[in-house]
């Protein structure tokens, strides 16, 4: 028996990140400043890493913990979803996720942004819809929902430098995309 590559995106998102917190932890080699995005009036518009960050700020992590939390939830999901969806699709959905993010950080918060937590409550929701049946909604979905928005609404009162708002528009993402592809006509991993 051999181990196969069962997940590419999931995977190699999964040692692209695991690489960064490496050369930062151990190697003192930081990069955050490419792998995440300034918050209100911090980005500049004509530097073309400003736009590279909308996207690349899901890879970066601020230590071991943060990491370690977002890719459980992404190694236990992320090749389910691949599955599903495959694995181009997959990798449009984490990279609209991280633009939108991204994006709407840099516009309406002072603070920054890193970390994978966005594409984290994406999969959450995406992978709650993902045995839909034409005209009826799971109700496993409206649980998520209602744990995840009661959550979050909850910990927006916390001084804790997590961007719940990165965690609502992930999993608002998450949903739109579960109702709005179909399943049955998504290719297979490797398409």
């Amino acid at each position: 028996m051999r181990i196969q590559y069962n997940a590419p995106v999931t995977l190699t998102y999964t040692f692209i990140s695991a690489a960064f917190i490496i050369l930062k932890e151990f190697l003192f080699i930081d990069l955050t400043s490419i792998f995440s995005v300034g918050g209100y009036g911090s980005m500049a518009i004509t530097n073309p890493i400003t736009y590279i960050r909308l996207f690349t700020h899901v890879i970066g992590h601020g230590s071991w913990e943060h990491f370690m939390g977002n890719f459980t939830y992404i190694l236990l999901l992320g090749p389910i979803l691949e599955e599903k969806y495959g694995s181009k699709q997959l990798l449009n959905m984490i990279l609209v996720t991280a633009f939108i993010t991204g994006i709407i950080n840099a516009i309406f918060l002072s603070s920054g942004l890193l970390g994978a937590s966005g594409v984290v409550f994406m999969f959450i929701l995406l992978s709650s819809i993902v045995n839909v049946q034409k005209g009826g909604i799971p109700l496993t979905f409206v649980l998520i929902v209602i744990l995840f928005l009661g959550q979050e609404l909850l910990s927006a009162f916390d001084q804790d430098n997590i961007s719940q708002l990165a965690h609502v528009i992930g999993g608002i993402c998450g949903a739109i995309f579960g109702f709005s592809i179909d399943k049955h006509n998504s290719k297979k991993i490797g398409s």
